[in-house]
């Protein structure tokens, strides 16, 4: 998979100064159509599409954990004729999957079958004496024991010490790839610069494979990102005794009511999937073609930090959710206190946070959380262009979805909060 870039504090930080810049009329934006209430965003989206820098880009906006989305789509699923984007279309929301792991974990937490700060090696054994390198990202034989045991929090937060083959560098990412621990797929075709491992069969075969490699840094000290959400995916299978896949769909998906969330879209489906694109020099080429995705095949487990496909309207039901702070249309999805704890900041105190990709934040349960000016903001953002939040201090849910890879080919992430920032407080955005 590309490396995936969060176009820094742009994404998320920015919309902190929603909440300290205004004081919201929203009852009254209410039956404003969105191209009007919303003309930054409209602009960017249609400055993207009618230039040819992408094919379609849809923008989903609410208020509240009760209001209807508002939408504004510009383009298609793919380049030339093909299906308009729409609310029900389907985007690779890569990392997007990080946020739904992180509180379905919460929900575990919630019930007492987790703790924050609980070893996962009372769950998976083979974690509990593990081996750092002395030298992050350096030899993989100059090693010392771990001082620490990865817990839940570590792994929620990306302090568990844990590399990634997108992130890491030198021996230890080859050693990653060469063991398959490359958690997500991009195309059914070998793409020139993307690892292509052969996969691990199992979550199970994957916590065990991960559980020999060396750790790059001691848990709980530094922030890196990593396969956290992934193995996180394999706590949860121990933790609730099912399937980690058929653990989000009976208690995230189904009563959230979000009907188009897959890691594998249904053939029957495919006519609204997406087609992701490589940006090359400002060139578009189609590397994952909508009628002939990977996405159609069955992954060889799921992928809990990057796997999962979802449309607009859905991804709005779990934001809407968190925002209701666990309920929606009258249902309680997970408990008051499981969303406050996961949206609030949950990184271990003193942990080293100059590898983090958005300064000043802290992090939850799969991701970033604003702070200071910023507090009240949780969310994450996609490798494929795409970025979902909430601001509880004013009630907004927001997400900007498209496909292209590598993400920080175009400064969607970091245009989008601006826009949103610019229309909500009627103020032009810093550049």
């Amino acid at each position: 998979m590309q490396q995936v870039s969060v176009s820094r504090r742009g994404f998320i930080g920015s919309l902190g100064l929603v909440a300290a810049s205004m004081a919201l009329p929203r009852m009254a934006w209410a039956s404003v159509a969105a191209e009007a209430r919303f003309p930054t965003v409209t602009g960017m989206l249609d400055g993207y599409v009618s230039s040819g820098k992408l094919p379609g880009m849809i923008a989903a906006l609410g208020w509240g954990s009760s209001e209807a989305p508002m939408d504004i789509a510009r383009g298609t699923l793919a380049k030339g004729m093909a299906p308009v984007v729409n609310m029900d279309s389907l985007f690779r929301i890569y990392s997007m999957t990080k946020p739904i792991t992180g509180m379905a974990a919460m929900m575990l937490v919630d019930e007492g079958k987790l703790r924050l700060d609980q070893p996962i090696a009372d769950l998976l054994p083979a974690f509990g004496k593990m081996q750092v390198q002395v030298t992050p990202d350096g030899s993989m034989t100059d090693l010392r024991p771990a001082k620490t045991q990865i817990t839940v929090r570590h792994l929620l937060t990306h302090t568990a010490g844990l590399g990634y083959s997108i992130i890491q560098k030198g021996p230890i990412k080859d050693a990653y790839v060469n063991a398959g621990l490359v958690p997500g797929q991009a195309s059914r075709m070998r793409l020139p610069g993307m690892d292509s491992p052969k996969p691990l069969g199992s979550l199970a075969e994957f916590a065990d494979v991960l559980a020999t490699m060396p750790l790059v840094y001691e848990p709980g000290s530094v922030w890196s990102y990593s396969v956290a959400l992934d193995l996180m995916g394999r706590v949860i299978e121990v933790a609730s005794g099912k399937p980690f896949d058929v653990f989000l769909a009976e208690r995230l998906f189904a009563p959230c009511g979000m009907t188009s969330t897959w890691f594998r879209v249904p053939e029957s489906e495919v006519g609204r999937l997406t087609t992701n694109y490589a940006a090359v020099g400002g060139a578009l080429l189609p590397i994952d073609p909508g009628k002939a995705s990977v996405y159609l095949d069955q992954p060889p487990y799921p992928f809990g930090g990057a796997g999962l496909v979802s449309s607009p309207r859905d991804y709005d039901r779990f934001l809407r959710m968190l925002l209701g702070f666990g309920r929606i249309d009258g249902r309680q999805v997970m408990s008051e206190a499981a969303v406050r704890l996961g949206t609030s900041n949950l990184l271990p105190a003193g942990t080293d946070l100059s590898q983090a990709f958005i300064k000043g934040n802290g992090f939850g349960a799969g991701g970033s959380v604003g702070l200071g000016e910023d507090a009240g903001t949780y969310g994450w953002a996609g490798a494929a262009g795409t970025v979902g939040f909430v601001n509880y201090r004013v009630g907004l849910r927001a997400g900007v979805y498209t496909q292209y890879m590598p993400s920080e080919a175009y400064p969607v992430h970091r245009e989008f909060a601006k826009a949103v920032l610019a229309d909500v407080t009627g103020k032009k955005a810093a550049a």
